[in-house]
């Protein structure tokens, strides 16, 4: 079989690698239907953080069920599933609460004996608690298909943002990040019933998709000129809530210059150089600031009943099909902004 191999630095090449064996009774073996490139795989690909060479790359895919192991009771072959971009065991008590990316038996794929995700065959441990099998999926069309795609990890970032900030019906919206997360933290926004979104996006392709997905006013400028422009269109009151979805100190300044006082931000972008939070501009504010990398194995289940009833579609967010053997093409193409997000054919 095929897979993409992480090579170094601005180094993506398929190779082929042995097919996965089950060697433990909690494990799966999942052939990919589709997988796709993530923002967070450009860490290791421009160097910004470590990755062994020679090792699989890749968190974001659904299949179906070839195997399963001895122990694998709510799975079963031939299941169409969803694979959440961090493994859990969905038993212990962070996850019993919802907290899923806390799990204490969790790790990220290609860690504790699991492969990259971009590849032809996944072996997935833990598979009872992190995959997600898709009700009805011998009658699903490739549309939906690529629908439910996003829920692995973007869409379910982007609505952990949301919740994050506390969302919810009436709200006044401001998303900082115009790339496939904050693009689908508009689309959550929109589905917990806020008033008004404003999208922070220099970009008009990616703001067409924005209001597509539910914004109502874009903010085509930045820094203390985006703050303006969301101060006076809020009465220079300022929003309920803002969703950090970059991780960079002026997406942060942005933040907190967009939210009211008694406000809150909830954050999914992972921070690089953003200084601590002093607690006296907290405690001058009255801001909550709320957030983590998100729970997706939790939410998958809800937002797949909207995504199955039509009600959510972010798919939009895709903007190129690769094929495998051209993934990394597709890596460039992010890498140098070109695309919002890839789609990877195995």
């Amino acid at each position: 079989m095929k897979a993409a191999i992480f090579q170094g630095k601005g180094k993506i090449e398929v190779k082929e690698v042995p097919d996965p064996k089950i060697d433990g009774p909690d494990q799966a073996i999942v052939k990919v239907t589709y997988a796709c490139i993530c923002g967070s795989d450009l860490w290791y690909y421009r160097g910004i953080s470590d990755k062994d060479a020679g090792s699989r790359i890749g968190h974001e895919f659904m299949g179906v069920i070839e195997e399963v192991g001895s122990g694998v009771k709510n799975t079963s072959v031939g299941d169409l599933v969803i694979a959440p971009f961090f493994i859990s065991d969905n038993t212990c008590p962070e996850c019993k609460v919802g907290q899923t990316r806390f799990c204490r038996n969790g790790f990220f794929w290609g860690q504790g004996g699991s492969d990259g995700g971009q590849g032809q065959k996944i072996k997935v441990p833990l598979a009872d608690g992190t995959l997600v099998v898709v009700p009805g999926s011998k009658d699903l069309d490739n549309k939906m298909l690529r629908s439910l795609l996003p829920l692995t990890d973007v869409m379910s970032t982007g609505h952990h943002a949301a919740v994050a900030a506390n969302v919810s019906k009436g709200s006044t919206v401001a998303v900082i990040g115009d790339g496939a997360v904050g693009l689908c933290a508009v689309a959550a926004s929109k589905r917990l019933g806020a008033s008004r979104i404003f999208l922070v996006s220099t970009h008009e392709d990616r703001a067409a998709i924005g209001k597509q997905f539910g914004a109502t006013d874009i903010i085509d400028v930045r820094g203390e000129e985006a703050i303006k422009k969301i101060k006076d269109a809020s009465g220079d009151l300022g929003v309920d809530c803002a969703l950090e979805c970059v991780g960079n100190p002026d997406a942060w300044e942005l933040a907190f210059g967009a939210v009211r006082k008694g406000g809150n931000i909830g954050f999914v972008g992972v921070p690089h150089g953003v200084p601590d939070i002093p607690v006296t501009k907290l405690m001058q504010s009255d801001v909550g600031v709320k957030g983590s990398g998100a729970h997706a194995r939790a939410y998958i289940p809800e937002l797949m009943e909207d995504v199955l009833a039509g009600k959510l579609d972010v798919s939009a967010v895709f903007t190129k099909d690769v094929a495998l053997a051209d993934i990394a093409e597709g890596y460039k193409d992010m890498d140098e902004r070109r695309e919002i997000k890839i789609l990877v054919k195995p």
